[in-house]
C-alpha cells in the first residue's frame, strides 16, 4: 500500500460532506482525502436518517479509491469503527465505556455518540471509490434522536473537532494498514472485542421481517450472526438491531 497521507480539508458549513465527497469522486478525486464541515445542514445515516448537525461536533467523510470488489471495501466500516472507538478513548479515559454497535453505530455509556456511513462508486480512471463518513457527536447530542443519545463532553473531557479528526484519521490509516496486509480477520477481532450486545439476546428489524435470537458473532465477511430462538442461525447483512432495555 502506498505510503501517502491523507489530505484534510475544512469548510465552515456544508449541506453532507458525504454528498461533497461524492460529487468530488464522481469528478474524479481518488484522494486519499478527508473534508470536514464545522456545521452540517443536510447530513444523513443509513437508510436516510437526519444526522444532527449540531455545531462543535465532527462532521467528516474520508475518500479513498481501491482495486477491489465493494464487498471487500465494505470491511473498512469496522475500521473506520474502530477508528471511532480511538477517538472516544481519548476523551473518556476508558476504553470500557465505549461499545461498538453493529452494524455502524459507536455507544458511549450505552448510549448512541457516533455513526458511519459508507457509500461507494466506480471511479472515474477505474477503480472503486468509498467515501467514509463519520458522525461523533464531540459537545452536544440530539435530544429528539430515535434512540438514546450522548455526546463525549458528558463524559470525559472536551475535544475540539480538529484534534478528533487528527485522532480519527490516525487509528483509521492503522486499522486500514492491518487490512491492506492481513485482510479482514484482525479487524474482525478487535471489534469485536468491543462488541455491543455480544451473547445477549437482540431482535434484528429486516426489510421484510423481524428476526429473534443471540448475537453470537460475526461472518467472515462481517455479517450478524443470529442465534434464532428456534434453533439454527441465520447471518444478518443488513438491517437494524435492537437490544431490549439497552436502545
Amino acid at each position: 500500500m502506498p505510503d501517502i497521507q491523507p489530505r484534510i480539508e475544512w469548510v465552515e458549513e456544508t449541506g453532507s460532506t458525504n454528498a461533497d465527497i461524492r460529487d468530488r469522486a464522481a469528478a474524479g478525486e481518488r484522494g486519499p482525502l478527508w473534508l470536514a464541515a464545522r456545521r452540517q445542514t443536510a447530513g444523513r445515516g443509513r437508510r436516510g436518517r437526519v444526522w444532527s448537525g449540531h455545531g462543535g461536533n465532527l462532521f467528516a467523510t474520508g475518500l479513498y479509491t481501491f482495486q477491489c470488489e465493494p464487498a471487500r471495501a465494505a470491511e473498512l466500516s469496522f475500521a473506520a469503527a474502530l477508528a471511532v472507538a480511538a477517538v472516544c478513548d481519548s476523551a473518556t479515559r476508558d476504553p470500557a465505556l465505549t461499545r461498538l454497535k453493529w452494524p455502524n453505530d459507536a455507544l458511549v455509556g450505552g448510549r448512541k455518540v457516533a455513526g458511519i456511513l459508507l457509500e461507494s462508486g466506480a471511479a472515474p480512471g477505474g477503480g472503486l471509490w468509498l467515501a467514509i463518513g463519520i458522525g461523533i457527536n464531540l459537545a452536544e447530542a440530539p435530544d429528539d434522536a430515535e434512540r438514546p443519545a450522548t455526546a463525549l463532553a458528558r463524559h470525559g473531557r472536551s475535544l475540539a473537532p480538529e484534534d478528533a479528526l487528527v485522532t480519527l484519521i490516525t487509528a483509521f490509516e492503522r486499522e486500514r494498514e492491518d487490512w491492506h496486509l492481513g485482510g479482514f480477520g484482525p479487524i474482525r477481532d478487535r471489534w469485536l472485542t468491543r462488541a455491543h450486545g455480544l451473547g445477549q439476546r437482540c431482535e434484528a428489524r429486516l426489510e421484510n421481517e423481524t428476526v429473534s435470537g443471540t448475537f453470537a458473532d460475526l461472518g467472515p465477511d462481517g455479517a450478524l450472526r443470529l442465534d434464532l430462538v428456534g434453533g439454527g442461525r441465520r447471518y444478518i447483512s443488513a438491517g437494524d438491531v435492537f437490544f431490549p432495555d439497552r436502545g
